[in-house]
């Protein structure tokens, strides 16, 4: 087998060691629409170095001079560092593949050509012309001995083993293994396999061949069990696991590199085995890979989706803030990621409310809380996600007037169009008795209509005099921040509103206003022993 890229990252040297054998630039890039040319499968391969997988299969080297070269100047750069993985190339059982997959690898330290056959009896019928299964037998055989005769690592592969007859299949990997193979795989081609019937059959082919040959295992996902056949398979004896970054691959893909490695790590105490993967270098890897195929990476997707570390749900919160064991079972930095997300939404407690806030630097006393947090729970009815610049804005609109609003909004609607003059019915409560007034007025703009409703609403003439309006947040759900300057007699006051609703910020911004107007109002009364 190959040798190690990376020393065991586990600790524990007396578990075996199960190689990861990374196909995402061979199979991987047969997924429909990923075309990698020459420097991104390097790129990417440099990237599996760091990563610290065993084996790279960098393509199908007869298929194309483009895949050619690329396997080529893998083998001569990756396949050469120190500590150099293995570097593989597919050749199907023949003269021409195998000589050229053989010249493909050449430069490596450790090169293994990587021979396959179909073997299935709807393979054998519909795609290679009804051969026997001696012809099969006889092809398998001889393929290996070619192969071997270029380099000392030779992988065999019967291609549909999992709906090969099983008599058959093992008659083909036995043959296999006396020519010469050092590693047999067996594909689930078409993630046709159940878990305890797969495992079944690895461990008996290890029991076959086991003490001449490493057992290998390449799972497609076609029904959504690639890691958990593969788990099985290495619980029975496979020492190797075929794999590609983000589970991409033909159909449905395959097993995936990142699930497979952190069950293994997570699980040692089930299924007794380890890898020499560099775990932190997964997330970097998932990225690289999804930036050079144009796959993105699903958000719900396990180890490296971007929700993989994030709780939104005010309970979960709660228990990942006083102990991340409650709900996560991984570390976020053992995968590269910086740390457990708290996402604040809809769903989310006053408790991660209030540590974000004091994350962003604010101190807020229990009033200043209760204000800010009202507000939260109402943006995030309109917004999936809460980002910090909102809970900033939040914080600037409500503890910035934290001294007692006399009246607040409570609830406002805007109705108009092209043919029609802008309406706007405002509800003002006053927050003294609880009262409300509900007021509707006409205006020459949504804005002009709402802030003419709370005039009338508060009995307060105020006259806008100054109006500006910007983006707080980004993105087509962002914060709008309103400030006004307003006349009240001879007062002349500043106000401040957000809203992901531009007329709303805006009557917030004039009510803010208004009620400023009524406190200088208040200070001056007193200051004078009149009554205001």
């Amino acid at each position: 087998m190959s040798s190690p890229a990376n020393p065991d990252h586990d600790g524990d040297r007396a578990m075996p060691h199960v190689a990861i054998f990374d196909t995402t630039l061979r199979d991987g890039e047969q997924a429909p629409g990923i075309s990698l040319d020459r420097k991104e499968k390097v790129e990417i391969a440099e990237q599996l170095a760091r990563l610290g997988v065993d084996v790279i299969e960098g393509g199908f080297p007869i298929t194309s001079e483009g895949d050619f070269e690329a396997v080529r100047e893998i083998a001569a750069g990756v396949g050469t560092a120190e500590g150099a993985p293995t570097v593989a190339a597919l050749a199907r059982c023949s003269a021409g593949d195998i000589a050229r997959a053989a010249e493909a690898v050449a430069p490596a330290h450790h090169p293994r050509i990587h021979v396959f056959l179909s073997t299935s009896e709807i393979h054998r019928t519909a795609m290679l012309h009804d051969a026997s299964e001696d012809e099969i037998v006889n092809q398998a055989v001889e393929g290996v001995r070619q192969a071997r005769g270029y380099v000392d690592d030779v992988e065999f592969s019967p291609q549909d083993a999992t709906r090969t007859e099983h008599d058959f299949l093992l008659r083909v990997v036995e043959a296999a293994v006396d020519a010469g193979a050092t590693v047999v795989n067996i594909p689930d081609t078409v993630g046709y396999a159940i878990p305890h019937d797969f495992g079944a059959l690895i461990g008996e082919i290890v029991g076959r061949v086991g003490d001449r040959a490493d057992v290998s295992v390449h799972c497609h996902d076609d029904l959504g069990l690639a890691v958990a056949n593969s788990l099985e398979a290495v619980r029975n004896g496979a020492r190797q696991v075929e794999v590609a970054v983000n589970g991409i691959g033909e159909r449905a893909g395959n097993c995936a590199l990142e699930e497979i490695v952190m069950a293994l790590r997570t699980r040692q105490d089930l299924v007794g085995a380890t890898t020499r993967v560099a775990t932190p270098e997964i997330m970097r890897t998932a990225r690289m890979v999804s930036d050079l195929t144009g796959y993105p990476i699903q958000y719900n997707k396990a180890v490296v989706g971007r929700n993989a570390f994030a709780h939104e749900s005010g309970i979960h919160q709660h228990g990942v803030l006083a102990d991340r064991l409650t709900y996560e079972i991984m570390r976020p930095e053992d995968v590269g990621v910086a740390g457990s997300q708290i996402v604040l939404g809809k769903h989310s407690g006053r408790h991660a409310f209030v540590l974000e806030l004091e994350r962003l630097g604010y101190d807020l006393d229990e009033a200043e809380v209760k204000r800010a947090f009202l507000r939260f729970k109402e943006l995030a009815d309109r917004k999936v996600e809460i980002s910090d610049a909102d809970l900033e804005a939040i914080v600037a609109d409500e503890v910035a007037t934290a001294e007692a609003e006399l009246y607040e909004i409570a609830g406002i609607e805007v109705a108009g169009g092209t043919d029609e003059q802008p309406r706007a019915t405002v509800r003002v409560r006053r927050t003294d008795d609880g009262s409300e007034v509900t007021q509707s007025e006409v205006g020459d703009g949504m804005v002009d209509a709402a802030c003419a409703a709370i005039r009338r609403a508060t009995g307060i003439d105020g006259r806008l005099t100054s109006f500006n309006v910007s983006a707080v947040t980004s993105g087509i759900d962002a914060l709008g921040g309103v400030t006004v300057q307003v006349e009240v007699g001879d007062q002349r006051v500043t106000g401040r509103g957000v809203s992901t609703d531009i007329v709303e910020a805006s009557a917030r911004a004039f009510l803010n206003a208004l009620n400023k107007s009524t406190r200088v109002t208040g200070r001056r009364a007193a200051a004078t022993g009149a009554t205001p």
